[in-house]
């Protein structure tokens, strides 16, 4: 329902405010951000070759990607530490 595509957008638009990380993997949030929905019959053939290219489960490839939001917080929030101790 279009009430329902409001609330992702409201969601997704928080979260690029507070810098969060959205993966994306949803229906409805790769509409909206007019992506390839992961769906329908080239899901599976997709799915197996993004795993084989990196030789990664995809249990792995998310705890990566989660590794990687972290220290990407974690130097964002590090950058804004030193430009307001400049701005002293």
């Amino acid at each position: 329902s279009a009430a329902s595509f409001q609330e992702t957008t409201r969601v997704l638009t928080e979260a690029a405010v507070r810098g969060t990380a959205d993966n994306l993997r949803g229906l409805k949030e790769n509409v909206i951000v007019g992506r390839l929905i992961p769906a329908g019959t080239g899901l599976a053939y997709h799915t197996k070759r993004r795993r084989g290219a990196s030789g990664l489960t995809e249990s792995e490839i998310e705890t990566l990607a989660g590794t990687a939001a972290v220290v990407e917080s974690e130097v964002a929030s590090t950058e804004a530490e030193q430009a307001a101790g400049g701005e002293e």
